[in-house]
This record gives structure tokens, sequence and C-alpha cells, in this order.
């Protein structure tokens, strides 16, 4: 539990800081001039996307970090995993999916419960600078 908690903190710390970054350089490209009112929706959705994707792999270099480095806990379900299982079960956290056929013991838990949470205000937070986006960029002709 002694690394568990500032290991939480930093990946919460670090997808929170990557989604603002990732949000400033998607409103600062469409904020140019010329271009298709669409095309910059689009961009703001591909954006977004992708700022979700890297959100998901920070936590996943997390949680092998915390199973095979720090020795904070494991997962069942499975006995090798690769970086495609965590990257997947990352994904299943972030996204509040649980399927439940690969799941952590031990100190993992507190990790992905703490992910799941950060992935549902990162979430909101994209859901609201997307509605911004399609009220000044839409146009329903």
């Amino acid at each position: 539990m002694l690394f568990l908690i500032p290991l939480a903190c930093l990946l919460i710390t670090s997808t929170v800081l990557t989604h603002y970054e990732f949000l400033r350089l998607i409103s600062h490209f469409i904020r140019g001039g010329a271009g298709v009112p669409r095309h910059k929706l689009l961009f703001v959705i591909f954006g977004v996307l992708g700022a979700h994707i890297f959100e998901i792999a920070i936590f996943a270099g997390g949680y092998w970090f915390a199973d095979a480095a720090l020795h904070l806990g494991n997962f069942s379900g499975i006995h090798i995993l690769h970086a495609a299982d965590y990257f997947y079960f990352s994904a299943e956290a972030y996204t509040s999916l649980g399927a439940g056929n690969l799941y952590p013991v031990g100190g993992l838990r507190l990790l992905a419960g703490m992910e799941t949470l950060n992935g549902l205000l990162l979430i909101g937070w994209s859901t609201s600078y997307t509605f911004l986006a399609m009220t000044r960029y839409w146009d329903p002709k």
C-alpha cells in the first residue's frame, strides 16, 4: 500500500495533464482561420479518441509496473500477461466496462477503482468539450 497510493496519484495526474494538453492542442488547431467546419469537428472527435487511447496506455504501463516491478498484486483469469492484456484491462477499467474475464488481485484492485473514477471524469470532460465544438461547428444543413 505504501507505493500504491503515490503510483495512483502519479497516474491520475499524468492522465489529467495529458488530457488537458490534448484538448489545448486540439483547440489551437481548430481555432485557425480557414477550414471546413465539419473537418474541425472530425479533428475534435479523433483527437479526443486519441487522447483517451493514450491515457489508457499510461495506466496500462502503471499496471505493468505495479505488477511486474513492484509486485503490488497480480491478475487472475490469465496466467501469462502480455502488453496487450495490460492495455485490455486498462481499457476495461477506464471505460467502466468491467467484463470480468481478467481482474486484479491484491493492491491492484485499488488502482483499477481509481482508473475507473479517472476515466469517467475524463470521458465527461471530453463530452462537454465535444458538445461545445458541436455548438460551434455543427451545421445541420
